[in-house]
Parts: C-alpha cells; sequence; structure tokens
C-alpha cells in the first residue's frame, strides 16, 4: 500500500504542475487576438502553440483527475451506496472499462508515435510549430500513466475490500 500511495503521490505533485498550462492557453490567445487586430499580423507558430497547450492540459489532466478520483460517473446512486459496495463499483470500472482502454490507446498509439519520431513530423504549416511528433509522443504517455494509475488505484481498492 506503502508504494502505490507514494507512487500516487509522487504522480499528483507532477500532474499537478500543468494547470498552468491553461494560463499560458489564455497567455498565447491574447497574444494573437492583440497580434491580429492591433498589428494586422498573425502567427502560425502561435496558433498552433495554443493547439499544443490544450492537448498537453488535456491529456495530462486525464490521468490527473483519475488519481484525485474527480473524473465523470453518475453519481445520484453511488454516492447513497456503502463505502464497500462504492469501492467494488470502482474495482469493476477500473478493471473492465479503464486499464482495457489504457492499455488497447497505448498498443495503438505507441506505432503512431514512432512513426511520427521515424520522420520527425512538423507542421504541414509554413512557419508552424517543427514538432508534432512531440505532440503525437503525447497519446502512448497518457495511456501508460493512465494504465499505472489504474493499476495502483485497482490495488488499493483491492486492499481497503479485503480489510473491510
Amino acid at each position: 500500500m506503502r508504494t502505490t500511495s507514494h507512487f500516487d503521490d509522487r504522480a499528483m505533485k507532477y500532474l499537478a504542475h500543468f494547470r498552468w498550462l491553461a494560463v499560458i492557453m489564455v497567455g498565447l490567445t491574447l497574444c494573437v487576438v492583440l497580434l491580429r487586430y492591433l498589428f494586422s499580423s498573425s502567427t502560425i507558430f502561435l496558433q498552433e502553440l495554443i493547439t499544443y497547450a490544450h492537448a498537453l492540459f488535456f491529456l495530462l489532466g486525464i490521468p490527473l483527475g483519475i488519481l484525485r478520483d474527480d473524473h465523470v460517473r453518475v453519481d445520484l446512486i453511488f454516492s447513497k451506496l456503502s463505502e464497500e459496495m462504492q469501492s467494488i463499483i470502482n474495482l469493476l470500472g477500473h478493471i473492465l472499462f479503464l486499464l482495457p482502454l489504457s492499455i488497447l490507446m497505448l498498443f495503438w498509439s505507441t506505432p503512431y508515435a514512432i512513426s511520427s519520431w521515424q520522420i520527425f513530423e512538423g507542421s504541414n504549416e509554413v512557419g508552424g510549430v517543427p514538432a508534432i511528433f512531440l505532440l503525437k509522443t503525447l497519446l502512448p504517455i497518457t495511456a501508460l500513466m493512465i494504465t499505472l494509475i489504474g493499476l495502483s488505484k485497482s490495488y488499493q481498492l483491492l486492499k481497503t475490500l479485503r480489510q473491510s
């Protein structure tokens, strides 16, 4: 239990830093708007950078939401159940849905990212961000984090159910 909670604490510490990407996205969007309307200019690089920040924010926010148990669920009935029943439902959700989906995502997205790295895929736009391969790498990284967090949470739920 100690190792899984240690893993969860470290993951939460690092993933929580990415919340600042929302502020960065707002700042970049403001720059794009000011450039366009005050100086009649635009830059593809800044516009794509907003897309990259958006992707990074959400793809790293998914594992954080699962880690903090903030993810979406129908809470009408769940909140009225006993802790033991909630743990059983969460465990089944992890085993039947979260882990298979994250493993499938990892399986499908890894070759996609590798092929992008092989050609150092960049933007199709002139002056765009020359690092689409980094953006595509976020998919298997997110899948791996979801898998690890799902395994950690499942282990904790099993320990909780065994103790009750």
